[in-house]
């Protein structure tokens, strides 16, 4: 059975094109599944395939077809892995002419509409749900330098539950033409896919997807101009987490250099295994033959029955301390601490994160709106919940990981645009340093008038992460944010 988002301008998918996938289905659109036709039908800019002339690029492995414009090349939709539902991943035979049908889609794992598609602009609008969703997208310059380039490899955020790597609003044209780099962004399985919650499966399939994208990347980089001794891995929230718990893990010990963590939730990292119990009771045994709807089924309860834990109910997918490829929960900051030499370590966070989630839960916003008391309230609470889940143990981690050896800076981010009612809230950043103004217009989380100024206002933060790829260094002090933005990132030793 095939369906496919109404919003996605497609190439016939040929059987050339895919893996067999036990128990393999296409999602239908999430909005439609929301009830919201008539968004569904009016796609905004933003939402369109990306564009460019089809070229066919040459690479000592071979040439791949490719799109060129806005000053880079786009080699997209690479499959890095194969995986049957609930199964490991297996790296993928590299074909030159592998995703050639697949050039001009975005492609995303299945997944339930996010409570936060509408503050983030509907970043999914345009993309077609597949299970045969490990792939990544290479971009680089057009008339790319001779000398290897500096690789970001980009691991996106959403709540282990949300979202994919090569979304409109990703888009690294600005920071690949500006600073001569290669962003590699990665697509991985997410919710009950990629972290299920029984036993009869393995439980970190999301992490175990990224190992084989950076192995992947590592093997094969070269060849599309990247430098495989400067890899650096970016995550933001859950990718940030992702990463972090990556750092712990022995197999994945060597596959970057450095790493940029932004917004990693630390702070709900620990503690999680009755939270996880209950939602393997409430999700009951996952069948892999199951229609998607079932398994969202499931996802649900589970994630009801997380209900009670304190601030990691608001994350409860995610990774499972003690389940391959992690350590048991009271080893993993011994890990940190002996995987740590060797390492450039960048560690941000915003200075308002929750703000965000005040705007996307409904219990909080009607706090917040209460006369009088409600915005007192809900600045208290922001400053409060902003330390507990992402201040304190950003700086625990950035302790360790300095004890044992790495380099290590932190920083702060009290950027926003002018005027802005949330401040700077959780992810607000990301629309610095991917510039992508039709992707972010009209987003809630931008407003008044973020997304007119996006390319010149975060070209400073650009060049700050480009440069850390390059070199490992990081300045000090303020970076600034450019017109119609107000405030900077500020960074500082542990």
């Amino acid at each position: 059975m095939t369906q496919t988002d109404p919003n996605t301008r497609t190439e016939p998918d040929t059987q050339a094109d895919r893996s067999p996938q036990p128990g393999r289905d296409r999602q239908p659109d999430p909005n439609t599944l929301a009830g919201d036709a008539e968004a569904a039908e009016q796609t905004p800019p933003g939402g369109a395939a990306p564009a460019g002339e089809p070229i066919a690029f040459a690479t000592p492995l071979g040439e791949f077809p490719a799109l060129r414009g806005d000053g880079v090349v786009r080699v997209r939709n690479l499959r890095y892995a194969t995986a049957g539902r609930f199964e490991a991943p297996v790296p993928a035979e590299l074909r030159a002419d592998e995703a050639s049908a697949r050039r001009s889609q975005r492609i995303a794992c299945p997944q339930p509409l996010s409570p936060s598609d509408e503050l983030l602009g509907r970043p999914l609008r345009g993309v077609e749900f597949d299970e045969d969703c490990l792939r990544l997208s290479i971009t680089l310059p057009d008339g790319a330098p001779d000398e290897p380039m500096p690789v970001l490899v980009w691991v996106h955020g959403g709540s282990h539950v949300s979202g994919a790597g090569d979304l409109a609003g990703y888009d690294p044209a600005a920071i690949v033409r500006e600073q001569r780099v290669v962003v590699v962004a990665v697509t991985s399985r997410v919710g009950v896919l990629g972290y299920p919650t029984d036993d009869r499966h393995p439980a970190n399939l999301g992490l175990l997807d990224l190992i084989a994208a950076f192995r992947w990347v590592g093997e094969h980089i070269a060849a599309f101009g990247g430098d495989p001794e400067r890899i650096t891995a970016v995550g933001q929230s859950s990718g940030a987490d992702a990463l972090a718990h990556l750092i712990a893990a022995d197999d994945a010990r060597g596959l970057f250099r450095r790493v940029i963590l932004q917004s990693a939730p630390f702070g709900i990292r620990d503690g999680r295994a009755e939270m996880q119990r209950r939602m393997a009771e409430a999700a009951g045994p996952l069948d892999r033959e199951a229609s998607l709807e079932a398994l969202f089924e499931a996802q649900s309860r589970a994630k009801s029955a997380a209900a009670g834990s304190g601030l990691r109910s608001a994350m409860p997918f995610g990774p499972r301390a003690g389940a391959a490829p992690l350590p048991a929960e009271d080893e993993v900051e011994a890990a940190w601490r002996e995987h740590a030499a060797g390492l450039d370590v960048l560690v941000t966070r915003n200075r308002d994160e929750t703000a965000f989630f005040f705007e996307v839960d409904a219990k909080l916003a009607a706090l917040a709106g209460k006369p009088v008391v409600g915005p007192l309230l809900r600045r208290l609470l922001v400053a409060r919940t902003t330390n507990a889940v992402y201040r304190a143990g950003a700086r625990r981690f950035a302790r360790i990981v300095a004890d044992g050896g790495a380099e290590v800076r932190v920083a702060e981010f009290d950027g926003h645009p002018d005027g802005s009612p949330l401040g700077s809230a959780h992810a607000i950043e990301l629309a610095l340093l991917f510039p992508a103004t039709e992707a972010w217009e009209g987003a809630p989380l931008l407003a008044p008038d973020g997304a007119r100024d996006l390319v010149a206002a975060g070209a400073a933060l650009r060049a700050a992460w480009a440069g850390f790829a390059r070199t490992g260094t990081f300045p000090s002090g303020y970076v600034p944010t450019g017109h119609g933005w107000t405030g900077s990132l500020i960074a500082r030793r542990p």
